[in-house]
């Protein structure tokens, strides 16, 4: 039995202590925003934070965790307006948007510890891959969360997916 706190949740797993912590999210706690890449620690898709530190999921045991506090993406923001989830919008990071879970996560840590970072906290802190090579609009969507310049002007977490596609004339019916 291994216990610690996953978004502010106490949380027991039932598992083999072995079980890396990405598996234990998806399969066992229901959270599948974070994402499996390569299993070896190198492209950072399952990047979540542990007390408050970026880390990959893959590479850390639940027997590692006892006593931690585990933060995924779905616990960044219980309504994506985190400023970061809103820079992502306003810069269009995303294209396929496989990375981008993982990539919040290590920015996030990144602003945490450096409000303001330069373009080397940048690039040390940023070593996801991004398969699409969304870089610069990542470099993009980081500064502009550490201004505080946030205003995508698309449809907000207030509006619920249906209601969004309804707005683009593309996707009417």
């Amino acid at each position: 039995m291994t216990k610690f706190t996953v978004n502010g949740n106490p949380v027991e797993f039932l598992m083999d202590p072995a079980t890396p912590l990405l598996w234990a999210l998806r399969e066992a706690a229901g959270l599948t925003g974070t994402k499996f890449g390569c299993g070896a620690g190198l492209c950072g898709a399952c990047t979540v934070h542990v007390d408050g530190k970026a880390t990959r999921s893959c590479q850390v045991t639940i027997a590692d965790l006892e006593g931690t506090f585990v933060t995924t993406i779905e616990g960044l923001s219980d309504n994506r307006d985190h400023p970061l989830q809103q820079a992502w919008i306003a810069a269009q990071v995303p294209q396929c948007g496989y990375c981008q879970s993982g990539m919040i996560m290590a920015a996030a840590a990144l602003l945490k510890d450096k409000p303001n970072p330069s373009d080397e906290d940048i690039n040390a802190a940023m070593t996801n891959i991004c398969r699409c090579g969304t870089y610069p609009r990542i470099r993009r969507a980081i500064r502009m969360a550490a201004a505080g310049r946030v205003d995508s002007g698309v449809p907000g977490p207030e509006i619920d997916a249906g209601e969004a596609a309804a707005r683009v004339p593309a996707l009417k019916g």
